[in-house]
């Protein structure tokens, strides 16, 4: 078989396995993204996975480059990449993805266990700024808009149990609309 039906063969497969797998995204027939962990969970990373001409002979290229990744520190993107690449040299040479992902995910505790979410990368700040910023801060306090006991009452009564209006609670009813609107045509 040739490199490029084993990667139709893998293709297929990683298609019907993760048909509906909201962590498993194709992005081109040989480029993947899977998610390891809950959106919510903070030691969630997203890995990004393509194909090289000759995989799976070669191996794949995996990045952690990803925006989702933001908040992991490169220390700990390098050591999962590094754990990875253990696997992908035991599997070199066999279809890997799946066994590449359900790894990751079985360890996912053991790749994140120093995972410090990175929060300051983001901003940076001069002195200076910092200085200019905190005279000219003014005291004024944003005024919350009021509402009445009736009229929260009454945004009470239109919404469901998270707090969201139900479907269609700004529709224009079409039978009003068609006796009021245009004009009438004998």
């Amino acid at each position: 078989m040739t490199a490029n039906e084993d990667q139709e063969m893998e293709l297929e497969a990683l298609r019907s396995i993760y048909e509906g797998d909201d962590c498993f995204k194709e992005l081109s027939p040989v480029s993947f993204q899977f998610r390891i962990g809950d959106l919510e969970d903070s030691k969630s990373f997203l890995l990004e996975v393509s194909w090289p001409e000759n995989y799976p002979e070669t191996a794949p290229h995996i990045s952690l480059d990803a925006f989702f990744n933001n908040r992991i520190s490169l220390e700990t993107k390098q050591y999962i990449l590094s754990k990875l690449s253990e696997q992908v040299e035991a599997n070199l040479g066999t279809a890997m993805m799946y066994t590449l992902f359900e790894w990751a995910k079985e360890n996912q505790e053991t790749l994140m266990e120093n995972h410090q979410p990175v929060t300051s990368a983001v901003t940076l700040i001069s002195n200076s700024d910092v200085v200019n910023n905190s005279t000219s801060v003014s005291k004024k306090k944003e005024k919350k808009e009021q509402l009445t006991k009736a009229q929260k009452r009454k945004l009470i009564g239109r919404t469901d149990n998270k707090g969201e209006l139900p479907r269609g609670w700004n529709w224009v009813d079409v039978i009003k609309l068609s006796k009021t609107g245009g004009k009438d045509e004998d």
